[in-house]
């Protein structure tokens, strides 16, 4: 174990059995934020000897360690009277979703991939530090009594918070609507914590504004964590307040260390579901990409496609097809194949606009999916289309598309399966007459070239 500079204010704790990777993080950390005080463990158990003598503002932990792992020692830190709202960083190359799960249910705080490498690491640790240098968050705060309001408002800003005071649970309730139905406007106030009084004057109760966040808005705890404040501590009152949906309470007259040790509290739960969403977004990103092309993969299509015909009056399906490309494989190669499939998939995405859903469906087979387009629209997008594709010469090479065109203009009833299978007749009808041509399927068995 190695300490560096124990008179200085930021404390950092970095765990990671590798003695150079402690050595290079330690090195950088220390040139970045020269105020802080850093020390670096090549095990759970040696860090956890150190955490019972001293207290820390961060610690950085990899997954893998001898003996205790990463979330054994999360478990333990969590359990410390001394560290158990430390923020506790991950840094892992493999954290898929069981993990992740896994891990905030032991109290992590934050993932980082470290293939990123150390100086995204750097920058990740100093962000991290200034989030938790005091407390951050919105809170949305519900009592009737003008001078318990403002004394625990002035209280809660003096750590950093900021507060929406409303005095009932009508209100509360209306703006937590709203900012569920704009959760990206910026001029729509957002919400990490309700806070609110349990007996609420007026029709709503504060049990009652608990119980809609819960069945109405169908919030959880984790996405949205309430604190009751009661002036009844009995065993009755208590189970009424955890039955109507709360994941803490406390009692008037309002303690400054208790309120704002459940206030950070509750405020990591909802920092680790916002973790955890923004993971399970990026990891679908991943699952539903394709590597080579950069663009979507089939699996997207057949997830997302079916509720983007329904939510546009028309749609027009495009399969594109690059011609003889087996011919290049076995002439060039497969590498040189897989760059122009690189090129014609950077390619694509940048033709076409970003509303379009463009995937590989298959192969050397791309399908765009064009909002509000009929065959008319499609056809001078797709001809256009073909005409700079002969421009591009990747590798210098020349290359011709097909493309199959539909529609879902005139149809009654439009599915995903439909427009792929006419898209595909089409683009068939294309290759038959000879290639570097665009076909369009006006119905089922009409094919026209364009």
């Amino acid at each position: 174990m190695t300490t560096l500079h124990p008179e200085r204010t930021s404390r950092i704790m970095i765990v990671d059995r590798s003695e150079v990777a402690r050595s290079i993080i330690s090195h950088i950390l220390q040139k970045e934020m020269p105020d802080a005080y850093i020390v670096t463990s090549g095990s759970a158990e040696e860090a956890l000897e150190y955490l019972h003598r001293e207290k820390f503002d961060l610690i950085t932990t990899a997954l893998l360690l001898p003996g205790l792992d990463g979330l054994d020692l999360c478990h333990e830190v969590r359990k410390s009277d001394k560290q158990h709202l430390t923020p506790v960083i991950v840094v892992s190359s493999d954290a898929d979703t069981r993990l992740l799960r896994e891990g905030f249910s032991a109290g992590v705080t934050d993932y980082f991939n470290k293939s990123l490498g150390y100086k995204r690491l750097v920058e990740f640790i100093k962000d991290v530090c200034q989030r938790h240098a005091g407390l951050v968050g919105r809170v949305l705060y519900v009592e009737d009594s003008p001078s318990t309001a403002q004394s625990t408002i002035t209280l809660m800003e003096k750590h950093g918070l900021y507060i929406t005071h409303v005095t009932s649970g009508e209100e509360a309730l209306r703006l937590l609507k709203k900012a569920q139905n704009s959760p990206d406007a910026p001029e729509v106030e957002q919400y990490d914590i309700v806070f609110t009084d349990f007996f609420l004057e007026g029709q709503m109760t504060g049990g009652d504004l608990l119980y809609a966040i819960r069945t109405q808005l169908h919030y959880s705890r984790q996405e949205m964590p309430l604190l009751v404040i009661t002036i009844e501590d009995n065993q009755k009152c208590q189970a009424e307040i955890f039955h109507a949906g709360a994941n803490d309470f406390i009692t008037k007259p309002v303690i400054e260390e208790v309120l704002i040790a459940r206030l950070k509290s509750l405020l990591l739960v909802k920092h680790q579901y916002n973790v955890l969403k923004r993971y399970s977004k990026d990891m679908y990103q991943l699952a539903t990409t394709d590597s080579l092309t950069g663009v979507r993969n089939k699996r997207y299509l057949m997830d997302e496609a079916p509720a983007f015909i329904q939510q546009h009056k028309q749609v027009c399906l495009m399969m594109i097809d690059i011609d003889h490309f087996e011919i290049i494989n076995e002439v060039q190669g497969h590498i040189i194949g897989d760059h122009i499939l690189h090129v014609i998939g950077r390619f694509l995405l940048n033709y076409f606009a970003p509303e379009v859903m463009l995937v590989r469906f298959a192969g050397k087979k791309f399908t765009a999916l064009l909002p509000n387009a009929g065959l008319e629209k499609g056809k001078a997008i797709a001809e256009n289309l073909r005409q700079k594709m002969t421009e591009l010469k990747p590798e210098n090479i020349d290359i011709t598309i097909s493309i199959g065109l539909t529609s879902s203009e005139g149809v009654t009833e439009t599915t995903l399966a439909t427009l792929i299978s006419d898209a595909d007749n089409a683009l068939h009808t294309a290759q038959i007459q000879g290639y570097n041509r665009t076909c369009l399927c006006v119905t089922h068995k009409n094919i026209t070239a364009a």
